[in-house]
């Protein structure tokens, strides 16, 4: 943007401080929270941005540097498979920025990558600030990773209400909890459904999708002839959507593909319970008051590592809560009969399902206000705060 489109910019929306901004988000969740924080901070200033990003980012009007996809592995199998293209997505993200030197630099998840590019950029000199956005489960695995962070890190913005304290205690980088964007779905206290669609989420990445949509398919016919189970519908994003039409064509039973985000909300509202993997949805079903059973296909080295810390809880709100509010089972592989009859249980049990909406309730409350001493705070505040306090230090 030139200066004379800048002083249009002004014009047009009042604002008289214009931020230039990399966003990298590496997968779909953090490529919705990225798209909240571009919101809520072209509320305040004037935006140039730049970075990678999936669909959300570009409704925000980014075009992203390469695929989202790229970046959007997990587990040991799947990196070494597409290690040579991180490798160059790496240095390629690298260069870019130091190219446009933006003010800014906000990297939202993506753990490894966004380390690696945060020590990269610090050995080359790199002056803008650095925030990292979700932080990294250093309460989980690993706690010596936070105080790894602080010299990478100018500031970290968490999604999680604990974490603050956590990475307080290990030496990490100041952090500060900025609630998640899902609060702003969260559905108004429902009983639980007598009879619904059941919603299907069997991840977003190749890996995740390879592992588990067989498991789903073996055991679709059964829970589709559940009286409380009027359908099956798996909400994916607009980029899977084919393939997942695709993969469960040969299903027995019918299931609906749902690539709108907008009637999510919708589903969410008739849905009677979800079967998902664990990650990030699991908490945004719990804000929409959807009960639900989580699973998880772990690859190998996953499974070595989940059996060395002692099969920890996996499901945010059986982590966030610090009590199994939701069933988990989390296998390698995973058993099909197991699965099969947890879900059925679910399912065909109100009052568990009942049950699992009052914690929602508690969830809710904890999410919305953090947790003294770190009360909730707003994303975009933050970031302004942070870059408006360097311009300080430098004179500008």
């Amino acid at each position: 943007m030139s200066e004379a489109d800048s002083d249009k910019v002004t014009a047009h929306t009042g604002h008289h401080e214009t931020l230039r901004l990399f966003i990298l988000a590496g997968e779909p969740s953090g490529d919705r929270i990225a798209a909240d924080l571009v919101g809520r901070l072209r509320a305040h200033v004037n935006l140039i941005i730049s970075g990678v990003g999936g669909d959300e980012l570009a409704g925000q009007g980014l075009q992203s540097l390469y695929p989202m996809t790229d970046l959007a592995v997990m587990g040991i199998t799947d990196v070494l498979i597409n290690l040579p293209r991180l490798l160059w997505r790496l240095e390629q993200t690298a260069r870019a920025i130091l190219s446009s030197n933006p003010d800014v630099v906000v990297l939202v998840d993506a753990q490894d990558f966004s380390k690696l590019l945060a020590a990269r950029l610090r050995r080359r000199g790199f002056s803008g600030r650095l925030i990292l956005y979700v932080a990294p489960s250093v309460w989980a695995r690993n706690p010596e990773r936070a105080a790894r962070l602080q010299p990478l890190f100018d500031a970290v913005l968490a999604v999680l209400p604990f974490e603050p304290a956590a990475m307080t205690r290990l030496g990490g980088p100041p952090t500060c909890y900025v609630g998640h964007p899902a609060l702003a779905e969260a559905m108004p206290p429902p009983d639980a459904s007598i009879h619904g669609p059941l919603i299907l989420l069997p991840g977003s990445r190749d890996g995740e999708l390879r592992r588990h949509l067989p498991v789903f398919a073996a055991i679709a016919a059964e829970l589709a002839s559940r009286p409380e189970v009027t359908e099956l519908v798996i909400p994916t994003l607009p980029r899977l959507q084919q393939r997942l039409v695709a993969e469960t064509a040969n299903w027995p039973v019918p299931v609906r593909v749902e690539h709108t985000r907008g009637a999510r909300r919708d589903l969410y509202a008739k849905a009677v319970a979800a079967l998902c993997v664990s990650g990030t949805v699991t908490l945004e079903l719990a804000l929409a008051r959807v009960p639900m059973l989580v699973v998880y296909a772990l690859d190998g080295h996953q499974a070595r590592v989940y059996d060395r810390l002692g099969r920890p809880q996996v499901s945010l709100p059986n982590i966030i809560l610090g009590r199994p509010v939701v069933p988990e089972f989390v296998a390698a592989p995973l058993s099909i009969s197991a699965v099969r009859s947890l879900a059925l249980d679910l399912i065909g049990n109100k009052k568990a399902r009942q049950d699992q909406l009052a914690a929602f309730d508690e969830l809710y409350q904890v999410m919305e206000t953090g947790i003294a001493p770190h009360p909730r705070q707003d994303p975009a505040e933050q970031v302004l705060s942070i870059w408006r306090n360097q311009r300080l230090l430098i004179g500008s």
